[in-house]
């Protein structure tokens, strides 16, 4: 294969950051904020003012860490901070409405960037974007697997044509995601919380499928209770693309002597050329593509490179693009009302799961 910079084959694994000057405050302090959200915004230079937790403490510990100047006694007062003007949670989708619903009704708040999922039910979601759209508020939902650095090089060359027609897809997983603890107590595992990542980058890839098959097992090595552990979903397009989005959240034994091998893969394939790779996070590493193509490559194996990675650089593209949409009134990259299609195919899945049939998405309504 032969390794070749970004540049020279006029891809852009990273978003340009065109606006940064929007005061941010933060409502969260586990992990995916102290780890992903504050890391990408220190990089970019984005003016973090304040942050809020569920326990002041912690939430002093990480603006120390970050030299956030002000530490708010809870989420609520942060909320009504004047002097904030972007609104970035990280908190559980059972807590997360209710705190969207009280920045709608600030005048000082310009935009919302929620976690997904949205919210637990598509009703609550599809409420929320109707809300914010009465409001004029920009609420936009933390989709960042559409800013890992492989699927934006494999849009760019989707784009390009340079696969011909795209005949199959298919994403991958064996590997232990982030469970947060507030997880164990939904009724909702994977599907909702891992497999929303691939179903939709799938969308940002191919467009909205008409139909998913989702068939899934209980994990017995996940240790609390659940109903999806194991899933695989099968989505068609439009287009005649047949995708396939595979979750393993455990991948194999955890006890002392056994050596792992976590791993995501990815793999599209078209009339013209193939293009595949790997999702880095799980072993800390770049994500990673390779392609070859009929049309610009002469058949042969060309691998793009890059130095970021989607934790934590793919956050400054998720903040940056509601920064921007704030700044210049136009809309975001990762809408609200995108999102809802998003939560609206997790709920298909659902269905499908339950009735054990394929279920066409024009069955779930999002009025």
């Amino acid at each position: 294969m032969n390794d070749m910079s970004t540049s020279a084959q006029g891809f852009a694994p990273d978003p340009e950051v065109r606006t940064s000057s929007l005061r941010i405050g933060c409502i969260g302090a586990g992990m995916i904020m102290a780890e992903c959200h504050l890391a990408a915004y220190k990089e970019a230079g984005f003016p973090v003012a304040a942050i809020a937790s569920r326990t002041q403490a912690r939430a002093q510990g990480v603006a120390d860490r970050y030299g956030i100047p002000t530490v708010h006694p809870t989420p609520e007062t942060l909320i009504e901070d004047p002097s904030i003007e972007i609104l970035d949670i990280a908190y559980p989708p059972d807590q997360q409405p209710a705190l969207i619903r009280h920045a709608l009704r600030q005048p000082h708040i310009k935009g919302i960037l929620a976690q997904k999922p949205l919210a637990l039910t598509l009703a609550d979601a599809i409420s929320l974007r109707d809300e914010a759209a009465a409001a004029g508020k920009i609420l936009s939902v933390n989709q960042n697997m559409r800013y890992d650095q492989s699927m934006r090089v494999l849009k760019q060359i989707l784009d390009r044509g340079d696969l011909g027609e795209i005949v199959f897809a298919q994403i991958d997983m064996h590997a232990i995601p982030h469970w947060q603890a507030f997880l164990e107590d939904y009724d909702r595992l994977t599907l909702a919380n891992m497999s929303v990542h691939h179903l939709d980058v799938l969308r940002f890839l191919f467009g909205d499928p008409d139909e998913i098959t989702t068939i899934t097992r209980k994990d017995p090595r996940t240790t609390f209770e659940h109903s999806d552990g194991i899933t695989v979903s099968t989505l068609r397009f439009p287009s005649g693309v047949l995708a396939l989005s595979l979750e393993d959240v455990w991948s194999g034994p955890r006890e002392g002597g056994y050596t792992d091998d976590q791993h995501i893969g990815w793999r599209v394939e078209g009339t013209d050329g193939v293009a595949k790779g790997t999702i880095g996070w799980p072993t800390g590493a770049a994500s990673t593509l390779s392609y070859a193509s009929k049309r610009t490559t002469d058949g042969e194996w060309i691998t793009p490179s890059w130095g970021t990675m989607w934790f934590p650089h793919a956050f400054v593209g998720v903040m940056e693009q509601l920064q921007h949409a704030v700044a210049t009134g136009t809309p975001p990259a990762l809408s609200v009302a995108d999102n809802v299609k998003t939560v609206a195919l997790i709920e298909a899945g659902y269905r499908s799961i339950a009735e054990r049939r394929t279920v066409r998405l024009d069955e779930i309504d999002i009025r």
